[in-house]
This record gives structure tokens, sequence and C-alpha cells, in this order.
């Protein structure tokens, strides 16, 4: 025994770090159109090898052998979305660049203004730049370049106004645009009743590390999506904390949360919503 591990102790560790890298790239991918693309060529792939193994069909082991450098660029233009974010992400530190003293003073303007667009039903969606530049997002918009308020967020976001249809956008302590367009996640979502305000903000946050902020027209809920993830209905408390959080402690993972909050999903009107960015 050994013996055995002293001559394939090698091989384990070779087995765990591909067990490992197949489970990141599981966790990267999931639930994306991209896995499904790769579970069906994993498949053919295998199916092909056995076959060919079993009847030892030489022109297709020709074949698949030729064509592996083909596949693998194929792979990374299919990924290519995907890699993008994985490789942003990693040379992310998502750590904000102004003073501990004008955060707090932002944050605490931050949670009132959304608990007050809660309060009043006026639905909302609001990004927090970070590491990663939202400039393509920005020039889909309008420039403010303006102090942030509880006052502007209502004023921008009011339903009659021009600036409502769309997503604010705020780099540092400032609201550096409205009106802007974010991009809708393409995962699927256990629950289809999800309206567009959420999944942009799910799909902006898929593809940067910005903070996603939504507030519910119909139901005043709030939800931060962070990390492709989004946390639902929190309650005003709930909201307070865990946006000083995420501006005051370093980042964590809350995957549990999120499984158990997605369980709950705003309604969706009855006579619909015509607005770009929606519930």
């Amino acid at each position: 025994m050994w013996e055995f591990i002293q001559k394939h102790w090698r091989d384990g560790i070779e087995i765990l770090v591909l067990a490992f890298c197949l489970y990141l790239i599981y966790r990267s991918f999931r639930a994306t159109r991209g896995a499904q693309i790769l579970v069906g060529l994993g498949f053919i792939l295998v199916a092909l090898a056995l076959v060919t193994q079993l009847f030892e069909f030489e022109v297709i082991g020709w074949l698949i052998t030729r064509s592996a450098a083909v596949l693998a660029f194929a792979l990374l233009v299919i990924f290519q979305p995907e890699l993008r974010n994985a490789l942003a992400r990693l040379g992310s530190s998502q750590i904000f660049s102004f003073s501990s003293k004008r955060r707090l003073a932002f944050v605490e303007r931050l949670a009132d203004a959304v608990v007050i667009l809660s309060k009043k039903r006026i639905g909302a969606l609001i990004a927090i730049q970070r590491d990663i530049s939202l400039k393509e997002q920005l020039d889909t918009g309008v420039l403010l370049d303006a102090h942030f308020s509880s006052e502007l967020a209502m004023s921008v976001f009011f339903p009659k106004s021009p600036l409502h249809d769309g997503g604010m956008i705020i780099a540092d302590d400032r609201v550096a645009g409205a009106a802007c367009v974010f991009p809708v996640t393409e995962k699927e979502m256990q629950d289809r009743s999800t309206g567009l305000r959420h999944r942009a903000a799910i799909g902006l946050t898929e593809r940067t590390d910005a903070i996603a902020i939504v507030v519910s027209e119909e139901t005043g809920s709030i939800s931060i999506s962070e990390n492709g993830q989004i946390y639902r209905n929190l309650t005003e408390k709930q909201f307070r904390d865990r946006i000083s959080e995420i501006f005051f402690s370093a980042p964590t993972s809350h995957e549990t949360e999120t499984n158990e909050r997605l369980d709950s999903q705003d309604p969706v009107s009855p006579s619909g919503d015509r607005d770009m960015v929606s519930d």
C-alpha cells in the first residue's frame, strides 16, 4: 500500500487539481446558455471517443485528434463573454476609492433614498460603480455629474420624468448619469415572472463588479444584485446592513442567502410595463 502511494501520489494530486478546475468551470458557467453548449459538446466527444475505442474506427479517431486545436479555438469564441467576465473580476479589488467619511455619508443618503422610493413605490434601478468602469452603459444614457440625494433620486425615477426609463449610474459618491441601458442577463431564471429591472441588475453585475439596487414599482420591495446574484425582498434593516457591509467590509460569498431569497419574486403587473427597464 505504501509503495503504491509512493508511486502514484502525483497522479492523485493531478486528479484533485483537475477535479477542482472542473468544479470552478461548472460554478462559472452553470445556469448560462454556454453551459448547455458545453454539456452538448462534452456528450458528443465522449460518445465519439467510446465508439472509436470500441470499434477501432481509425478515421474518426484521427479526425478527433486533429480537430482538437480547432475545438479549443471554438470554445474560446463560444465562451468569450464568460471568460471576459472572469478575467475582469480577477483583476478587480472591489474597493471604493473615496474616503471612509465620504462613504459613510453616501451610504446614509443612499439608504434613505432607496427607503423613500420603496415606501412611495417608485420603481428604480441604481448601479454603483466599483473598479470596472461602467462607461459603456453610461454612454447609452444622459450624463449628469450631480451630487446624489433622495430628492434627485425621486426626481429621476418619478414615473413622468424623462429620465425614469432606465438605470442610474453612481461613480464614487456622485451621479454620473441616468436613463442608462443595462445588459439583461441570459441566465435561466427559476421564476419566469422576474421583471426587466431585476434581470438588468443581474446582467450588469454578471459583467462587472458593480452593485445594482432595484426598487419594485408594483410592491416597493428592495433588492440588491452583486456578482450576478440577486437578494430580493429585503427589509429596511436588511438593506441598510447589507449596503453598509458592501461599502465597509471585504467582499464575501452569499450563495446560500441567494438561494433562499430567490424563492419569492415580485408579481408582474397584469397590464404590463412598457418601460425600457421595468420591474
